[in-house]
């Protein structure tokens, strides 16, 4: 319970009601994903001609559900991976939205600790803007070779 406690958004009222509606045993969960789709926090698929449609979450374990969603809207207040998750997704689903994806990572946390008792390892709130950063530089060096250019990157220090 300690050691779960330390998953942003996660209180001992969240983690009470994990443990009374899924239990502590998680074998009967082939993988996050099935256990995800029992909860109900799953991301919805929709598609219809190709084109992709907006997707309900199913209905699943209303308790684990609402509790997943609170997490989630609280880990959004806060300065970390999570928080910057919420805040991130919230910028084009809406506020909702991103506290069922928040609380759907939230549970893949959760199930990831109890399987392979490894502790929780927060990313950082800058991950995002890190890999975004490493993302940008691979495109743009990519697009000068295709240019015709030989790029050699060395890093500016600035003083």
């Amino acid at each position: 319970m300690e050691r779960l406690d330390a998953i942003t958004g996660v209180s001992q009222r969240v983690l009470e009601t994990l443990f009374a509606e899924i239990g502590w045993d998680l074998g009967t969960f082939p993988d996050a994903a099935h256990l995800a789709s029992w909860v109900g926090i799953c991301p919805g698929q929709h598609e219809s001609g190709g084109k992709r449609m907006s997707g309900r979450t199913r209905k699943g374990n209303r308790h684990a559900k609402t509790i997943l969603v609170q997490a989630g809207h609280a880990a959004g207040k806060t300065k970390t991976y999570l928080g910057a998750q919420f805040r991130r997704m919230s910028k084009g689903r809406g506020r909702k939205h991103a506290a069922v994806a928040v609380g759907h990572s939230i549970l893949l946390i959760y199930y990831q600790m109890l399987t392979t008792g490894q502790p929780y390892e927060e990313k950082g709130e800058d991950y995002f803007t890190q890999r975004d950063q490493h993302e940008k530089q691979r495109r743009l060096v990519k697009q000068l070779e295709r240019l015709g250019y030989h790029v050699d990157l060395t890093p500016q220090h600035v003083a």
